[in-house]
């Protein structure tokens, strides 16, 4: 055991860590997403312009894709070190790789300059990057809760989701201005690369700070009670000894990756298109709806961390349920409450904050990064990497589609809240797999 009580007060400096993995956590989510914002930029100046229209845009959403289909590999090649070396090398690493590869796309030559050498090495530093930040988000959450008294797991679990969406939140306000202050032709100029080298800087920050943050006490206490002769196979284990982890993992990130993805990052280009709402509006309404659903991730995490969590999801689920036809009906008649809806279905949303402590919690000390970053991310990559197109392409035939998927993964949720309602406590958190 860690040397204090893990019932122990919030210190100053367990607050200053949460706020520091805050800070990480929203710079990287803000680095993974500005190819969201600078695809059609992008495709026009790292790609051959001498391509079909309707090509192009399946070459910008297949390159968003490679992100996410990337983040499974780093989570194998990362978690695996995680497990075996310590949290806080892996930590430093990440943070490095994706500074790395944010200055080497702002410097990066086009197509022009380069011809075809130039996607491949924007694809390849993309690549890169999705495996670093498949890695990051699971350790932000592993790393919170090795440091925090477990009272406050959740609380802590679900500061660090809201941190996410606040790197959401600054994409859309950075990429608003970027594109009132800058022409089009200025954008493809030179525009393109500023918000790389400023997530660069930005993810160079944390950096400086970093010998203030210690190793995780759970994992040196893990290393001092080992034997000398104990060969860590994390990933062996996991396939023999945490299949049910695995899966009840994989089937809550179903869960709450969708709900980001419809929520989140798909909503405005949906909406846009397909319902007659004012454009300006639904913007404001978007990030009105991602501050509400920082503040639902920190609801959630505080009542779920004394409340059972079976029974918060399975009502969470409902609720979720609910707003969201709500919501597509309101902008259905043209959007008048839409920001109430918007701001009603973002705290709905925030169901999400309270999960990655159940994540934690589910897999040994010895196996946590590895087990969390392969079913976390596997799933991940299947959501973030196909259900785009999917529901981009029934949104066509039925308007509502994307309603209807959220139900019929909130009616998964619900199914898994009932699971949990009925499962006895969870191992301690400091359990190590033998």
């Amino acid at each position: 055991m860690p040397n204090r009580s893990p019932y122990a007060m919030m210190s100053v400096q367990d607050k200053n860590m949460v706020a520091f993995t805050c800070a990480c956590s929203a710079i990287l989510f803000f680095d993974f997403l500005i190819y969201l914002y600078l695809a059609d930029v992008i495709s026009t100046t790292v790609f051959s312009a001498d391509v079909d229209k309707h090509f192009s845009q399946i070459q910008s959403l297949g390159l968003f894709a490679a992100g996410y289909l990337a983040r499974p590999l780093g989570g194998i090649f990362f978690g695996r070190f995680g497990d075996t070396l310590g949290r806080r090398p892996i930590f430093i690493a990440t943070l490095m790789v994706t500074a790395g590869t944010m200055f080497a796309m702002a410097l990066m030559p086009t197509y022009a300059e380069w011809g075809i050498a130039a996607p491949i090495l924007f694809i390849t530093l993309r690549l890169i990057q999705g495996m670093a930040f498949g890695v990051f988000v699971p350790l932000s959450w592993i790393f919170v809760s090795e440091h925090l008294p477990r009272q406050y797991l959740t609380v802590g679990c679900s500061y660090v989701t809201a941190s996410f969406l606040l790197g959401v939140l600054f994409s859309n306000a950075f990429f608003s201005w970027l594109t009132d202050t800058m022409s089009p032709e200025q954008l493809v100029s030179y525009g393109w690369r500023l918000p790389f080298m400023i997530a660069a800087l930005f993810s160079c920050l944390p950096l400086l700070g970093w010998r203030y943050i210690k190793e995780s006490p759970y994992f040196l206490n893990m290393q001092k009670t080992m034997p000398n002769n104990y060969e860590p196979r994390p990933i062996r284990m996991l396939f023999t000894q945490c299949r049910q982890a695995i899966f009840v993992t994989m089937m809550l990130t179903l869960v709450t990756s969708s709900v980001t993805l419809v929520v989140v990052l798909i909503m405005p280009e949906l909406a846009i298109v397909n319902f007659p709402v004012d454009g300006d509006l639904f913007n404001f309404s978007h990030s009105l709806g991602l501050v509400f659903m920082m503040i639902g991730c920190v609801f959630y995490g505080v009542i779920s961390s004394n409340s059972n969590f079976g029974k918060i999801l399975m009502i969470g689920c409902l609720v979720l349920i609910l707003q969201i036809f709500a919501f597509f009906y309101q902008m259905q008649a043209g959007g008048d409450y839409l920001l109430i809806m918007y701001a009603l279905l973002g705290f709905s949303a925030g169901i999400i904050g309270m999960v990655p402590a159940v994540f934690v919690k589910l897999f040994s000390t010895n196996v946590r990064l590895t087990g969390l970053s392969i079913a976390y991310n596997v799933m991940y990559a299947f959501v973030g990497g196909v259900m785009p197109f999917v529901i981009s392409h029934f949104t066509d035939t039925v308007s509502f589609s994307a309603a209807l998927y959220t139900a019929f993964i909130c009616v998964i949720g619900i199914i898994m809240g009932l699971y949990f309602y009925h499962l006895p406590e969870f191992k301690r958190i400091d359990h190590v797999m033998r």
